[in-house]
């Protein structure tokens, strides 16, 4: 073989070996990309091909997949009563990324989870039978938060305190999923949802974020009581009415002038929602005791995981001493969650110990069988028994006798704390209505939220006791089958 040759033949092999190399990169990698990508039509084809899993309520499924006429995708999805569970749900769309529990198991739902395969489907190829995913969700605490907060823009969950289950997750104004499920008509829907000032998209039980108000008067006090600074409920406190907040001209006023805020013990403010007292409170603990008391609660979690990721609950940092003095009455930077503040009644209700919310029950694969158990969640005693047992106590004074009279329900123990928030530069705009109880009877206990961000009620009338503590009621006598 002359040089020419030899060089020539050396030159194609060397292009076949950058030819296969080329090959075997597109196909195990660009051809993942490929696959993945959100784009790919092939994608939507393959999981509408078959109908859907399903997610479940009290054994009865609340999805459903229903034959399409015409197109290339041969199923989309439907819901039972989807407005009622959209807070639960999300949307699985033919047009948009599936959210909520639909978007977190996606692929036990379209079949595609590795652990629904069978030996035969992994020799054939073919697509597993979906699985099934189980909630905790009451449907009749869900409906009754529901329909109580009715045209009221807000948001509410229920917490069982002993086992963490999730009895209801309500965001309203809601929206039905069905509407963005087909892809001829969700375009239009998303349009009008996304430009609805009210933005029923957003999930306020989980993902809205708000001041809590007096509402973390409850947190202060646990803070109060676990540190040494008070020894119990009612010993009297160092709380001056007015108390100027330091460095400042400014006085904090109470709600009620003539209430008997001066020197109050923790369950007097709590009853009169003293502001004097808490944010004198907050100011002698230093907000790094506040906020490692608000942190053992949930607050400051970047991964509040219920399986649904929630909004982070906040409370700050590197703050002088008036603005520490604001967060003792749920002010300034602090934010919350529904969700993180049904935390904090629950591990109240529950002797001190928070077991971790979770509203899923179990997955399922198509036959029944159990994938994943999330009944067996983590429980954290966040404060003594006795500190929780004092502040149950006083929850119940705010409730028989205080600023939360409207979740009162007979023959029932039910303790509650109220909050109005400042919304807007000065409370120039509708404060938010908050309210966080627990409730007991009959062996039974459940623990709740609400916020209310917007009524048609006058300003003169927002409150918690007015707006949320009747919503909150509502829930904990379905809970309790009162």
């Amino acid at each position: 073989m002359n040089k020419t040759i030899r060089r020539t033949s050396v030159f194609v092999l060397l292009l076949v070996c950058a030819l296969l190399i080329r090959a075997t990169w597109v196909q195990f990698y660009d051809g993942k990309a490929l696959a993945d990508d959100k784009d790919n039509r092939r994608n939507a084809i393959e999981t509408y091909a078959e109908p859907l899993g399903n997610i479940i309520v009290a054994g009865n499924s609340i999805t459903g997949s229903a034959r399409t006429t015409g197109g290339d995708l041969a199923y989309k999805r439907t819901y039972k009563n989807g407005p009622l569970y959209a807070a639960v749900t999300g949307y699985a769309s033919q047009a948009y990324a599936p959210t909520q529990l639909e978007g977190i198991y996606q692929d036990l739902l379209n079949g595609t989870d590795s652990r629904l395969k069978t030996v035969m489907d992994t020799v054939t190829g073919r697509r597993a039978a979906p699985g099934t995913v189980v909630t905790t969700i009451d449907p009749d605490v869900q409906k009754a938060a529901y329909d109580a907060l009715g045209d009221k823009k807000g948001g509410a969950v229920a917490i069982d305190p002993s086992t963490g289950r999730i009895l209801a997750v309500v965001s309203t104004p809601s929206y039905d999923p069905t509407s963005l499920t087909d892809a001829n008509t969700a375009g239009t829907a998303w349009k009008k949802l996304n430009a609805d000032s009210d933005k029923p998209l957003t999930n306020r039980a989980l993902r809205q974020p708000l001041p809590p108000g007096s509402t973390f008067k409850l947190v202060m006090a646990a803070a109060a009581l676990e540190d040494g600074l008070y020894s119990s409920v009612d010993v009297r406190t160092d709380s001056p009415d007015p108390y100027r907040l330091p460095n400042t001209t400014k006085d904090l006023s109470n709600e009620n002038p003539a209430a008997p805020c001066e020197n109050a013990s923790i369950r007097t403010a709590l009853e009169y929602s003293c502001n004097n007292v808490f944010a004198k409170m907050a100011v002698d603990l230093g907000q790094d005791k506040v906020r490692a008391m608000a942190e053992k609660f949930g607050f400051n979690d970047t991964k509040q995981d219920v399986p649904v990721r929630a909004y982070t609950s906040v409370y700050p940092s590197d703050m002088d001493k008036s603005s520490t003095g604001l967060t003792g009455i749920g002010q300034y930077d602090v934010t919350a969650t529904p969700l993180q503040m049904a935390m904090v009644s629950a591990a109240i209700a529950d002797g001190g110990k928070l077991v971790s919310p979770h509203m899923v029950s179990q997955i399922t694969d198509s036959g029944g069988d159990v994938l994943k158990n999330y009944d067996d969640a983590g429980t954290k005693q966040i404060v003594s028994s006795s500190t929780a047992a004092q502040l149950q106590s006083a929850m119940q004074t705010v409730v028989n006798k205080g600023t939360g009279t409207n979740a009162r329900i007979p023959g029932v123990t039910v303790g509650g704390k109220t909050g109005t928030a400042q919304h807007g530069e000065n409370n120039s705009q509708t404060p938010y209505a908050w309210f966080t109880s627990y409730a007991k009877a009959g062996g039974k206990q459940v623990a709740v939220a609400v916020v209310v961000e917007q009524s048609d009620a006058a300003r003169s009338e927002v409150s918690g006791n007015g707006l949320a503590a009747p919503v909150a009621k509502a829930m904990m006598k379905a809970a309790l089958n009162q």
